[in-house]
C-alpha cells in the first residue's frame, strides 16, 4: 500500500493548503458563531471551493468530474481541517452524496451529484436518533406504504447542515425491530416538503445541525435510494468512508494546532529565554509529533484502502477514527496548556481547536466505540 503522494497529489496538497490558508482564517469560526448564522458557513466561499473541483474530486468522470480517488479527497479534507472550515464537506459530500454514489439510481445521481460538485446544491443525511448511541441501525422513524409511495413519520437528531440543505436523505424503518440492520430504507426528501420541520441546534464547535421532524411526509416511490430494506448496508458503506474523511480533517486540525503551539514555544519568553528551550516542553512536543505521524499513517492507509477496494475498509476506518480522536484530544489539550492563560481566552484561536476536537471526536462514534468495533472486526 503506497502512502507517499505522487506529483499530482503533492500539487493538490500544496494548492489546497495555500488557498485555505489565504481565504479562511480560523477567526471566522468565531464570527459565524457570534452571528448565529442560520447557514453556519459561507455559501460564497463554498462556491469558490467547488469551482476548484474539490467537492467532486472523487466523483466518476461520467458525471463530468475529475475522476480521481478518495485519497485525493482526503488530501483536501486535511487542508480544510487546518483552518477548521465549516463548509459542508462532511454533510454534503461524504454523507449525502456518498449515499447517492453508492446506491442512488441513475436518475438520482444525474440530478444531484453534478449539483453537489458544482456547489449548486447541498445534501444532508439524517441517520441519528435519540438513544442510538452511534448505532445507525437504531431507527424508529417509520416509512408506511401509501398511494404512489411512502409516508414518513418520526424524528432525526444532529442532522449536520440539515437546515440549509436542498434535500435530505433520511433513514426509515420499513419492517423489523428498531435495531435490526435489515428492513431499513433510505429516502430522498427535498427541502420544504409538507410535514417536515427543522429545529436549529448549535454544537460546541459552533457548527450547525438540526432536529428534523417528519409528520406523514409523502414521498414518491422514486425517492427510495437503493433497494427496499437494504438501507442498513448503504449506511454501513457511507459511514465507513465518512469516518475516514472526518479523520483526515481531524488530522489537519491536529497538525495545525501542533504547529501553532510549536511556534508559540519558540516566541514566548520566560526567565530570559524562549519556553521552547525547556526540556520538559520539548519532550511533550516530541511525543505529540510521534502521535501525529502514527495518526497520519492510519488515515493515509485507510484512504488508500478505499481506492484499492480492500476488504479491510471497515477495520481501517475505525482504526483511523479512533487514533485521530485520541490524538486530537491530546494535541489540543496540550496546545491550550502550553499557551498558558491566553489559551483559555475566547480571543485566542487555539481554543476552537479543542472545541472541534470534542465535537468531531464523538461524531460517527467516539474513540472507545471504534476501538471496540476494531477489536470485534479483528476477531478479538
Amino acid at each position: 500500500m503506497r502512502l507517499i503522494l505522487d506529483d499530482t497529489q503533492t500539487l493538490l496538497q500544496t494548492t489546497a493548503r495555500e488557498w485555505v490558508s489565504e481565504r479562511s482564517p480560523v477567526g471566522r469560526v468565531r464570527d459565524l458563531r457570534d452571528a448565529r448564522d442560520p447557514v453556519g458557513y459561507s455559501p460564497a466561499l463554498w462556491q469558490e471551493m467547488t469551482s476548484l473541483g474539490w467537492a467532486g474530486v472523487h466523483f466518476p468522470e461520467e458525471l463530468g468530474r475529475a475522476g480521481l480517488g478518495f485519497f485525493d479527497l482526503c488530501i483536501v479534507l486535511e487542508a480544510v481541517g487546518r483552518r477548521l472550515m465549516p463548509e459542508p464537506f462532511v454533510s454534503s459530500v461524504l454523507l449525502g452524496a456518498g449515499a447517492l454514489l453508492y446506491a442512488g439510481s441513475p436518475s438520482q445521481q444525474d440530478t444531484w451529484l453534478p449539483k453537489v460538485a458544482s456547489g449548486e446544491a447541498t445534501l444532508a443525511l439524517g441517520f441519528e436518533e435519540a438513544g442510538s448511541r452511534y448505532n445507525h441501525h437504531h431507527v424508529g422513524l417509520r416509512a408506511a406504504r401509501s398511494e404512489g409511495g411512502y409516508a414518513l413519520s418520526g424524528e432525526k437528531v444532529h442532522v449536520l447542515d440539515g437546515g440549509s440543505a436542498d434535500a435530505l436523505l433520511v433513514s426509515a424503518r420499513l419492517e423489523g425491530e428498531r435495531d435490526a440492520a435489515e428492513g431499513l430504507g433510505l429516502f430522498l426528501v427535498e427541502a420544504g416538503a409538507s410535514g417536515m420541520t427543522c429545529e436549529p441546534q448549535w454544537r460546541v464547535d459552533g457548527r450547525g445541525s438540526v432536529v428534523v421532524r417528519l409528520e406523514g411526509v409523502q414521498v414518491p416511490e422514486s425517492s427510495l435510494v437503493g433497494e427496499p430494506g437494504r438501507g442498513g448496508a448503504v449506511l454501513d458503506w457511507v459511514m465507513d468512508r465518512a469516518c475516514i474523511g472526518l479523520a483526515a480533517e481531524m488530522l489537519g486540525a491536529s497538525t495545525e494546532a501542533f504547529d501553532v503551539t510549536v511556534n508559540y514555544l519558540q516566541e514566548r519568553e520566560q526567565f530570559g529565554q524562549p519556553i521552547g528551550g525547556f526540556q520538559a516542553l520539548q519532550h511533550r512536543a516530541a511525543r505529540l509529533l510521534m502521535e501525529l505521524e502514527m495518526a497520519r499513517s492510519a488515515v493515509l492507509g485507510a484512504a488508500r484502502a478505499v481506492d484499492e477496494g480492500s476488504e479491510r475498509i471497515s477495520e481501517l476506518a475505525s482504526l483511523a477514527k479512533a487514533r485521530c480522536a485520541d490524538v486530537m484530544n491530546h494535541v489540543t489539550n496540550e496546545a491550550v496548556q502550553m499557551h498558558g492563560g491566553i489559551g483559555m481566552t475566547d480571543e485566542h484561536d487555539i481554543g476552537f481547536f479543542m472545541k472541534r476536537a470534542r465535537a468531531a471526536g464523538s461524531l460517527f462514534g467516539d474513540a472507545a466505540w471504534h476501538r471496540e468495533r476494531w477489536a470485534a472486526l479483528r476477531g478479538y
